[in-house]
């Protein structure tokens, strides 16, 4: 057998080893045909055999061979070296078959070799820094910049698709995230806790850096690259603006611009919302958010209006909270002065004095108070009957207070006059009625109809507004008038003012009636004396006596009252570190009646505290934790002791200051750390630190260190952030085995503490830069059991081919040449 059959052979057998678990098919008629080849393999391998319809001598390949692809004489058609699908993703090859003279006597037929793509380029992302700002209280999701990555792989295969997140943003605001990143397209946007605390006083700009992995991020073995991305926070303009003043019934054409609102990013659908029911809304909004008044506005109608700008997005959720705008009306004098809805009437005593007033006439106007256009000037222009005279009374010009002008008047002999008043602003003329009624003088007083109203006994605790006794009095003027109207008034026995007595307009009875709470304790009796009076002067030589005085005695009888804090809630605040039976607060209630006071705490679920019963003093009664409950609640009764046991509550609110007491530890389980082995460059893994204490606005700030010396010739840690560190390796001569690395990591409290965490670092064989599990093989691969029983199988086979061989040979010795043996015992193989 000759070098070239046992080499075809060789290659025959690995060939029938397959692959991604699909069958073998390795010979066929000479015919158009396309392969799928995956790149990066190294060692020579089959593709097909290719047979003519008559034997040829020979088989010639051309095309796009790259110096990579041959065929042999007997068809075998196999690359030499590994294909790479980034140079060239399809190769077009020509196959043809020749005779023992060079003529092509089939062929040539078209071949395609389509070049199947492994994992062996990374992501690179475009920039190694990114620049970008956001405006405060943007759209959570909605992106505001991108950051993008190429990767040479095949975008149709995972190894070409790429998965985006952020690692790190600087600062850290607790453990909040205010900015997210679409896996897939690398549009960096708010988060719903961003949107909403991102404020460019406190901080401007913040620094993320971002990851891109491909194998969509889900293969722990996935190739990555980083990039910076500063972002910078700008102030929202999505504002109020300041408010507007419009001049009613303008001429101008309609609608008029009278402001504008701008969301932060364009796209936004504006609306207004009217915050009261109007008949009309005489606004409107473009989607420019540009504010339109769209018709005359009247200031009597309404002087103001208040609405709302509304912003919302595609899918109508508001982007912000609605804006409020301000619409004043500005006044023009467009309205006479008007009269007084009901008529008016004043009233003069017929022994009047010259000067002294009679009333006050008010007219209205309907445009804006206290500007030229609602100033009013009164002039009287008519006086009927003029009896005795004309121009009895007169009028004060701004201020419409009617006085008597001549001399005094007499009922019996004109009991009433009818005055016409002109009222006038800058530009109207109104005339209205008054009627000016003589009444008889107040020359009787009041009466009571007894002087000694007795005594009443109540409880002290007898309700607000409740009537204790009604007085009465009379009076012999002119009924239903000033001079005969009766007021009364408690002129001694309450200093307090805890009476008072209204009076009934129709029988000038007068109700006594409890204006305060009363309170046994302040005063147990109230000897009240009463007076009755008229609202009108008395005549000259007319004075009140002893028959417009009353008395009245009111006792009360003693109602228990429960203790009664000094205040509803009480505070006080401690470190939680302080010692069982620290003195935290002293509670501090009194009894109406002097009886002593028992303290008892309610609703102390912790434990936490104990009160002493008598003197209302709080301690401490076991170990405080803030991490358990900063703020602490309890209920502080207080009860009488003795009497009828009444008791009142409070509150108590006890803060919690923190200490340093918790040690850090890892933020989180860190498995399935690793390292291909062997390592061909020192390599580092990332990971967190966290402790439960209290913070700072800028969180955390540990320092880390190996947690032994004997660590420090393979390992090194070093320090990203507050709350983040690298653990890198030191060199690469590491052996294939799990390691546990101690790191020691303190925190920058007072009184600091220190905690020392392991982190597991596997060193492994990787297969496609994973860790190499022999228990496990993925879906359509041969294991390697799988693999070396196919390889003993063929290797069997072929023995079985080289015995036949030989035993022909020894048969035919002498009779045939190699050539012979060549022809007579390589046979084409099948499937």
């Amino acid at each position: 057998m000759t070098q070239v059959h046992l080499h075809s052979l060789f290659l025959l057998a690995l060939y029938l080893i397959p692959g991604n678990g699909q069958e073998a098919k390795f010979s066929g008629p000479l015919k158009a045909m396309t392969f799928s080849v995956f790149e990066g393999q190294e060692q020579k391998q089959l593709i097909f055999q290719f047979k003519a319809k008559n034997p040829p001598v020979n088989f010639i390949l051309t095309g796009e061979t790259d110096g990579i692809f041959e065929i042999e004489t007997d068809g075998f058609l196999y690359h030499t070296r590994a294909l790479d699908r980034e140079r060239r993703a399809v190769h077009n090859l020509q196959v043809a078959a020749l005779d023992a003279r060079g003529i092509t006597v089939e062929g040539p037929v078209p071949i395609t070799i389509e070049v199947k793509d492994i994992n062996d380029n990374r992501p690179v992302f475009l920039q190694s820094k990114y620049e970008g700002s956001v405006r405060q209280n943007s759209r959570a999701g909605r992106p505001f910049m991108y950051v993008n990555a190429t990767d040479l792989d095949d975008p149709a295969t995972p190894n070409g698709q790429l998965a985006y997140e952020i690692v790190i943003q600087l600062p850290t605001i607790g453990n909040a995230m205010y900015f997210q990143i679409n896996k897939q397209t690398g549009g960096i946007s708010l988060t719903q806790e961003g949107s909403q605390e991102l404020d460019p006083v406190k901080n401007d700009v913040y620094q993320l850096v971002v990851s891109v992995k491909d194998m969509g991020g889900q293969d722990e073995n996935s190739f990555s690259d980083t990039t910076y991305v500063n972002i910078m926070v700008k102030e929202n303009i999505w504002k109020a603006p300041e408010p507007v003043e419009i001049v009613e019934n303008s001429p101008d054409l309609h609608p008029i611009k009278i402001t504008q609102v701008r969301w932060n990013e364009p796209g936004a659908h504006y609306s207004l919302v009217e915050k009261e029911k109007l008949p009309r809304f005489p606004f409107s909004v473009d989607q420019e958010g540009d504010i339109y008044v769209t018709q005359p506005l009247d200031r009597e109608e309404k002087d103001s209006y208040v609405f709302l700008a509304v912003a919302k997005d595609e899918y109508g959720k508001y982007l912000a909270r609605p804006l409020e705008i301000r619409v004043k009306v500005i006044d023009i004098n467009d309205n006479p002065p008007t009269c007084p809805s009901t008529r008016t009437i004043f009233e003069v005593q017929e022994n009047e004095k010259i000067g002294n007033k009679i009333g006050t006439f008010v007219a209205h106007d309907k445009d804006q108070e206290n500007t030229v256009n609602s100033i009013l000037e009164y002039k009287i222009v008519e006086q009927t009957p003029q009896l005795p005279k004309d121009g009895l009374f007169l009028v004060q010009t701004f201020t419409g207070v009617f006085q008597l002008a001549q001399q005094s008047l007499r009922k019996q002999d004109t009991p009433q006059y009818n005055v016409t008043v002109e009222v006038s602003d800058k530009d109207f003329k109104t005339l209205c009625p008054v009627e000016i009624h003589v009444i008889d003088i107040n020359d009787q007083i009041p009466i009571f109809e007894k002087s000694d109203y007795g005594n009443l006994t109540v409880p002290e605790d007898i309700m607000v507004g409740s009537i204790l006794l009604t007085i009465q009095a009379t009076d012999a003027d002119e009924p239903f008038t000033g001079s005969s109207k009766i007021l009364y008034r408690v002129v001694e026995g309450d200093s307090d003012g805890r009476l008072e007595v209204e009076t009934d307009p129709r029988t000038n009875a007068g109700y006594v009636k409890v204006k305060k709470p009363l309170d046994f304790e302040t005063a147990a009796v109230y000897n009240i004396v009463f007076k009755a009076e008229n609202p009108e002067p008395l005549v000259f030589g007319v004075e009140y006596n002893e028959s417009s005085f009353a008395t009245f005695k009111l006792i009360l009888t003693d109602v228990n009252e429960a203790p009664i804090f000094s205040q509803k809630i009480f505070q006080a605040q401690v470190h939680e570190n302080a010692t069982i039976g620290t003195k935290l607060f002293n509670v501090t209630a009194k009894d109406s009646e002097g009886l002593d006071i028992s303290y008892s705490l309610r609703g102390d679920t912790r434990g936490w505290l104990k009160i002493d019963s008598t003197t209302g003093e709080i301690f401490s009664a076991a170990p405080l934790d803030r991490e358990a409950e900063s703020l602490y609640r309890v209920e502080v009764v207080a009860t009488e002791r003795g009497g009828s046991s009444l008791s009142s509550v409070a509150h108590f609110h006890l803060t919690l200051l923190d200490v340093n007491d918790n040690p850090p530890r890892l933020a989180k389980e860190y498995t399935g750390l690793f390292f291909c082995h062997p390592l061909k460059a020192p390599g580092s893994l990332i990971f967190e630190a966290t402790d439960d204490d209290a913070h700072s606005l800028w969180g955390p700030q540990f320092t880390f260190s190996l947690g032994s010396e004997s660590l420090q010739k393979d390992w090194e840690v070093s320090k990203i952030n507050g709350t983040h560190a690298r653990l890198s390796t030191k060199h690469t001569n590491f052996e294939e085995r799990a390691y546990d690395v101690s790191i020691r990591i303190s925190d920058g409290g007072r009184s600091p503490l220190e905690g020392i965490v392991s982190l597991p670092v596997t060193f492994c064989t990787c297969v496609e830069d994973r860790c190499f599990h022999p228990a496990g093989h993925m879906l359509g691969l041969p294991t390697v059991g799988m693999a070396l029983g196919i390889l003993l199988t063929t290797l069997l086979v072929i023995g079985i081919i080289l015995a036949v061989v030989f035993i022909r040979m020894k048969k035919n010795k002498g009779k045939a040449n190699v050539e012979n043996a060549q022809a007579s015992e390589v046979r084409p193989l099948r499937n």
